[in-house]
């Protein structure tokens, strides 16, 4: 790699962590790509030799954020019981507790929406499908007669109910549920919506 190529890299890596810094401070809406380059020190303009545009800015520190993520849910899952339903509470709990440690960095995820007419790229679709792993791998344990594609919707309305439940419940407004309060109604709805799952296939 030529050193102009390794300083543009070095620029870019700069670039996305000033703006994870950013969104973390402000929020998504307080991204501002002048204040970024001013933070790099590069022109406003040259930003856009760095990245296509912000749409793929913001996917790249989202990138980063579900990687952290990824590594929370993995840590999560070898923490304690290794019975699926457990291991369920345990990936629910864990996700309860990065939004609450990340909140702005993990509200971007949701509240960004890419430019009308594109389409978000391969790369950060597949980056976000890498953690339905962690919620496929026990469902597939508790339910071995399911297909793939069942268990994928199985493990993707788990996700739905645990997530609304986050969002809801960290809302700085009047149903912000007080964490620990959240995390022990999380448990109980996983454990009620594996139970029924059980008690269905019976």
């Amino acid at each position: 790699m030529t050193k102009a190529l390794e300083r543009r890299e070095k620029l870019r890596a700069d670039l996305i962590q000033a703006a994870e810094r950013m969104i973390a401070e402000r929020g998504l809406a307080g991204l501002k790509t002048r204040d970024l380059a001013r933070e790099i020190g590069c022109a406003n303009g040259a930003v856009y030799n760095l990245v296509a545009d912000v749409d793929e800015l913001v996917l790249r520190v989202g990138s980063r954020t579900l990687l952290r993520l990824d590594e929370a849910l993995s840590a999560a899952v070898s923490a304690g019981n290794p019975s699926p339903q457990e291991t369920l509470v345990r990936i629910a709990i864990a996700y309860c507790d990065f939004a609450a440690e990340n909140l702005e960095l993990w509200r971007a995820m949701f509240e960004h929406r890419m430019e009308p007419g594109k389409e978000v790229p391969d790369w950060s679709v597949d980056d976000q499908l890498q953690l339905f792993r962690h919620i496929y791998a026990p469902l597939a344990a508790l339910f071995p007669d399911r297909g793939r594609e069942e268990l994928g919707i199985t493990a993707r309305s788990l996700f739905s109910a645990v997530h609304g439940m986050v969002a809801l419940g960290l809302e700085q407004r009047l149903v912000a549920v007080p964490l620990p309060a959240l995390r022990k109604e999380i448990a109980g709805l996983v454990r009620a919506m594996i139970d029924g799952l059980i008690a269905r296939a019976a």
